[in-house]
């Protein structure tokens, strides 16, 4: 490729050329831009990368299966949409639909963030994340390497819970804990539908913004899912992290997984800060537990930042649990100062080597007097 043409003509000389299927002996991948190229130059300094540029996912569709004809596959993908409408869902129905490309990393690039695009982008899901033009290549090689490893930290947890033969009991806890789970969270829906419907007028008054705080969150086995909470903070408070990182209650010393919590969060709304405090921000994951990605007991699904963190042999047998919206850590520590990351990962670890139905009633017996939190956090 000639690294003084733009990628969509440099790509388009070749195709006139027919020289494209000759890449096949000397590259078995290539980067997929939807809209326009100039974001790839931003995220990455590799000049010797296959770039193929459309302006549609109706074409990127087409792309995909005449590369997959020729044993291609895209190293990943990046969806441009500063300025132009991209139909992201059907993008990722398709890419979710064809095995030989679910593992491939979707990436969003806008050069202008709003409310509204972050909203849409949260409803879509499936997306690896979010790149803005301050995202520098060495910011975007990190994010590439943890959607790689979760997936196949994801699939070596498939793999392994369908080979490996599990006794009896492990299907009857299996039975009894999904039957419960469901009896459980139908029962508290319905009931719980008016306070529901109030505590979402009473956020949409407060400030603006989406009613629901909907993130990426990694559970049992590092599956990724949509995880739901009404809104505590104020519109964008991901990308205050960064600034406030010096008051994170977790001290780590760059030594230990990441953790992220803050006393008396200046994120936080007034609302919110209430609707934490009484652990009623976490009422929409009731949804999450009839869907199936969680269970009313089990260990917190974590934020893909902080689950990246979580991979070595010494840590990952927290993910080995199911996720839930209350556990053994909420029980013990939960909303206490002095508790380090060390003792939060050992509490997931003890659960998911002797969760059953029973341990979990003896939680959820307990699980009320930790509603009520000693901290702001």
């Amino acid at each position: 490729m000639s690294s003084n043409l733009p990628v969509h003509l440099t790509v388009e000389k070749k195709r006139k050329s027919g020289k494209v299927i000759e890449l096949q002996g000397t590259a078995h991948t290539f980067i997929l831009c939807i809209g326009d190229s100039n974001c790839i130059s931003r995220v990455t300094e590799n000049k010797d990368k296959w770039v193929v540029c459309v302006e549609t996912v109706l074409q990127a569709r087409k792309v995909l299966r005449e590369r997959l004809r020729m044993k291609l596959k895209p190293e990943f993908i990046i969806c441009n949409i500063s300025g132009n409408t991209v139909d992201l869902l059907s993008l990722r129905e398709f890419l979710q639909e064809t095995k030989e490309y679910e593992e491939v990393p979707l990436f969003v690039y806008t050069d202008f963030l709003t409310v509204e695009v972050r909203w849409e982008l949260q409803k879509t899901g499936g997306i690896d994340d979010l790149l803005t033009a301050s995202v520098t290549p060495e910011i975007f090689a990190e994010k590439l390497s943890m959607a790689r490893r979760l997936r196949e930290l994801t699939k070596k947890a498939e793999s392994a819970a369908k080979t490996k033969r599990q006794p009896l009991k492990y299907y009857i806890n299996h039975f009894f804990k999904r039957a419960m789970d469901i009896a459980v969270a139908g029962t508290l829906l319905l009931l719980l539908s008016p306070v529901l419907l109030l505590v979402a007028l009473l956020i949409k008054i407060e400030s603006k913004g989406p009613v629901f705080y909907i993130s990426h969150r990694a559970g049992n086995g590092y599956k990724i899912f949509n995880f739901y909470k009404f809104r505590t903070m104020v519109v964008n408070a991901d990308k205050l992290v960064s600034e406030m990182s010096h008051l994170n209650q977790y001290d780590t010393n760059g030594n230990d997984p990441v953790f992220f919590k803050v006393s008396n969060d200046p994120r936080v709304t007034r609302l919110g800060g209430f609707l934490r405090n009484s652990s009623m921000d976490e009422l929409p994951q009731l949804l999450n537990v009839l869907l199936g990605h969680m269970s009313i007991v089990g260990n917190r699904p974590l934020p893909l930042y902080e689950a990246a963190t979580l991979t070595t042999d010494d840590y990952a047998g927290r993910f080995l649990a199911p996720a839930g919206i209350t556990g053994l850590w909420q029980i013990k520590k939960r909303g206490q100062k002095d508790m380090s990351v060390k003792e939060r990962i050992n509490l997931d670890i003890s659960y998911a080597e002797n969760h059953s139905v029973l341990y979990d009633m003896w939680i959820l017996a307990n699980t009320p007097n930790a509603l009520i939190q000693k901290d702001n956090v």
